[in-house]
Order: structure tokens, then C-alpha cells, then sequence
């Protein structure tokens, strides 16, 4: 109840210190001023309305300071209500290890490619290999290269 009461005293405060810094008159005079018009049309006099401002604003300014530090005092002590009050906290869990291999590792690849015949006999190569080894594991280069394409082909 008394922090509601407050807070609107703090409002009000507020409010009434945006209206007299938006009244006073700035240091190169009002706009009225710099069409034409004499300065001495203000709504507190010429010399009275400054420092009634002034003082005005001074009051205010501190107020403002004084509110907001003892507003904050307040609720840090008031224990207000967090906003995640209500929700319990994620549970703390321990990361996962990461996984093995499960399969066995790859056979290691020769140093050195197979010896081919060339002949296409049938065979086996060279070094007593038998038919059924392993390919390399490099793919054999392609036989049939593209053609190379016509410069300004035209349709």
C-alpha cells in the first residue's frame, strides 16, 4: 500500500519536472523571439518566471533522485515477486561422453597401386595376387574425356 502510494507521488513528480523544464526559456531566447517578437511576453514576467523555473527545477531534480533511490531501496527490501518466480530451475545434467566406433577400422591403402598387365588376359598381376584382392583405392581414371567445347557455338 505504501510503495503503491509512492510510486504515484513518483509519477506525479515526474510529470510536474517534464512540464517546467519544457517552460523555461532556453539560452538563445524562445522562438517568438527569433521572428521578431520581444521576449517579454513570457506567462511569469521577464526576470520572476526564470527563477521561479529555475528553483522549480532544482526541487523537482532532486525529488526525482531522492524517489528513484528510495524506490529501488524499497522494492530490493520489499522482496517484490521475480517474474520466474513460479518456474522451477532446469536440472543440471552431466554431457554426454561421445560415442566409440563401433565398427572395426578401415583396412590401411597400399603404398603403392597394383601392377596392371595392361593385356587384359585375365591374368593375375604381377607379385602372386589372386584374382579376388581388393580394388585400390584410388577409381581408375575414365577413359572417355568430353569433347572440348566450341568457341561462339551458335544455335
Amino acid at each position: 500500500m505504501l510503495y503503491g502510494l509512492l510510486v504515484a507521488l513518483y509519477v506525479l513528480v515526474c510529470a510536474l519536472l517534464l512540464i517546467v523544464v519544457l517552460l523555461q526559456q532556453g539560452k538563445g531566447g524562445d522562438i517568438a523571439a527569433a521572428f521578431g517578437g520581444s521576449g517579454s511576453q513570457t506567462a511569469f514576467g521577464a526576470r520572476s518566471g526564470a527563477t521561479f523555473l529555475t528553483r522549480a527545477t532544482a526541487v523537482l531534480g532532486a525529488l526525482f533522485i531522492l524517489g528513484s533511490l528510495g524506490l529501488g531501496i524499497l522494492n530490493k527490501n520489499g522482496g517484490g515477486s521475480s517474474v520466474m518466480s513460479g518456474v522451477a530451475a532446469p536440472a543440471t545434467t552431466k554431457p554426454a561422453a561421445p560415442a566409440l566406433p563401433t565398427t572395426a577400422a578401415p583396412p590401411p591403402v597400399p603404398s603403392t597401386p597394383p601392377a596392371s598387365t595392361g593385356s587384359g588376359s585375365g591374368s593375375p598381376p604381377a607379385g602372386g595376387a589372386s584374382s579376388t584382392s581388393k580394388p585400390s583405392a584410388t577409381p581408375a581414371p575414365d577413359s572417355k574425356t568430353p569433347a572440348p567445347a566450341k568457341k561462339g557455338g551458335g544455335l
